[in-house]
């Protein structure tokens, strides 16, 4: 049974930072990408940062060189180290694992909501 549940929202001010975990139960790292989103009321969701099954990672401009994805695999988790916070930032954030082999196939959690502070 896959489920993914994120944790470490709350409450940030600008210029701090907040670590956002994934708990990616029954996901198998070899098979899937992983990768965070955030949302905004009346944007579309945004993908920030991916961490592929081979160990790359990208990452949007709106957060490259303040946030980091990691995967730890003895914990089963995918992190989100969110630095140098901005207001913008605000944002109900999401993890993701996107499948690659057959039946290619997207998992998403609830969602934890992150604001930020002036």
């Amino acid at each position: 049974q896959v489920q993914l549940v994120e944790s470490g929202g709350g409450l940030g001010q600008a210029g701090g930072s907040l670590r956002l975990s994934c708990s990616a139960s029954g996901i198998n790292f070899a098979f899937n990408n992983m990768a965070w989103y955030r949302q905004v009321p009346g944007k579309k969701r945004e993908l920030l940062a991916t961490f592929t099954r081979r160990g790359r990672t990208n990452y949007a401009d709106s957060v490259k060189g303040r946030f980091t994805i990691s995967r730890d695999s003895s914990r089963h988790t995918v992190s989100l180290q969110m630095n140098s916070l901005r207001p913008e930032d605000t944002a109900v954030y999401y993890c993701n694992a996107h499948r690659i082999v057959t039946p290619i196939k997207d998992y998403w959690g609830q969602g934890t909501q992150v604001t930020v502070s002036l």
